[in-house]
């Protein structure tokens, strides 16, 4: 289990135990007194003296003691939602990193197949070299476009492991062991409309989590007018007259004065917070509800060119590519045509990836602001033209 989890559960046992200790009631109180000894006149000796002993504790009056512990209960419940918050949290982070291993196989696919395309190019400036087509720099220029494409696949792959590592180390490993990681990230799922998601927003944990702080605030203020009712101080005891060998029954009472002016900062601090703790809650939904609007439009125009790319663009980008091979190859067009095609065409696989990354990442937010998953599917647009 993550330390983010099991440090909820470490603190609902501190917070059990300080309820246990709210729960507790005032301590009774044993204590003894001796009068009239080692004086002067009657009382020099011990004939004198007097014995009490006495048994004291305290009243508790204004319900304080349920006040303690519905505010110790208030914290024990808000732990529930904070462990939901963190939970989700945990899942926003490990789909963040999971989308970048995804992201790095994407790119070194794409990189491995703009090295074909240029191993191509090179092989067919050689043979128009040795027919003599075309000049040598046709070659040589050929072979530092595939020099540049091999650097850009051996970038890939160091990042692809380098995400790798960061996803492993969020459950503590330090050198991955999984295998290889399935995902598709030009496969965007359906999502609901901005007004239901709205409605989702609601229960979202971050927002749940303000009325348990209001509870425990109320819980507090609650306590905080309980200590404007003074608490009764009692003792009861007998005493013991050495002198005529008599026993009595004493008894007492004490209450403090001034209980209520003094609690009055603190009722007031407490109302305080509960008003802003509604301001706050107030600003915090309207920051979600802005971060959720940014981030389905975000995802919703991400989308649409996804789908512009693949079923408008790349297509026509592959068959000019073909076209342009051929032409190349029958000497009616440049080396700098082709190539200009091959890169053209590269460019537009990396817009789009780039673009539908940029989509996930926004899912990913939406899916933890909500606490809903968008699953894909099975008839899930697929990526159209093809990695070459």
């Amino acid at each position: 289990m993550h330390p983010e989890i099991r440090w909820v559960d470490a603190r609902t046992a501190v917070l059990a135990a300080e309820r246990e200790q709210a729960e507790q009631r005032p301590p009774w109180t044993v204590g003894a007194e001796v009068e009239n000894v080692f004086g002067t006149g009657q009382a020099r000796g011990l004939d004198s003296a007097e014995l009490t002993l006495t048994l004291a504790s305290v009243l508790e009056r204004g319900g304080k003691l349920d006040a303690r512990r519905t505010l110790a209960q208030s914290r024990i419940d808000a732990l529930a939602v904070q462990r939901e918050t963190r939970r989700l949290d945990l899942l926003a982070e490990t789909a963040r990193r999971y989308l970048a291993v995804v992201a790095t196989d994407r790119r070194q696919l794409l990189a491995e197949a703009d090295v074909g395309q240029r191993q191509r190019t090179v092989a067919a400036a050689r043979q128009r070299l040795q027919a003599g087509a075309s000049p040598e720099s046709v070659v040589l220029t050929a072979q530092a476009a595939l020099a540049r494409a091999e650097l850009t696949r051996d970038r890939a792959k160091q990042q692809r492991n380098a995400a790798r590592q960061h996803l492993a180390a969020l459950w503590g490993e330090r050198t991955p062991a999984f295998g290889t990681v399935a995902g598709d990230p030009l496969a965007l799922p359906t999502i609901g409309s901005m007004e239901a998601l709205e409605a989702e927003l609601e229960r979202t944990p971050e927002l749940a989590q303000f009325a348990d702080d209001r509870r425990i605030a109320e819980a507090r203020l609650q306590l905080a007018r309980s200590a404007a009712t003074p608490d009764l101080q009692w003792q009861v005891g007998i005493r013991r007259r050495q002198e005529s060998d008599d026993t009595a029954l004493v008894a007492g009472v004490s209450m403090p004065l001034g209980s209520r002016a003094r609690a009055q900062p603190e009722i007031r601090a407490a109302d305080a917070e509960l008003e802003a703790l509604s301001i706050e809650r107030e600003a915090k939904g309207l920051s979600l509800y802005s971060t959720l609007v940014e981030a389905h439009g975000r995802y919703t125009v991400a989308q649409a060119e996804v789908v512009r790319l693949r079923d408008d663009v790349l297509p026509k980008l592959a068959r000019a590519e073909q076209a342009a091979e051929r032409a190349y190859r029958a000497g009616a067009i440049s080396y700098l045509e082709w190539a200009q095609l091959q890169s053209e065409r590269t460019a537009v696989h990396q817009q789009q990836l780039d673009v539908a990354l940029d989509a996930q990442r926004a899912l990913i937010e939406i899916q933890r602001l909500t606490g809903q998953a968008f699953l894909t599917p099975a008839a899930a647009a697929s990526s159209g033209d093809s990695i070459p």
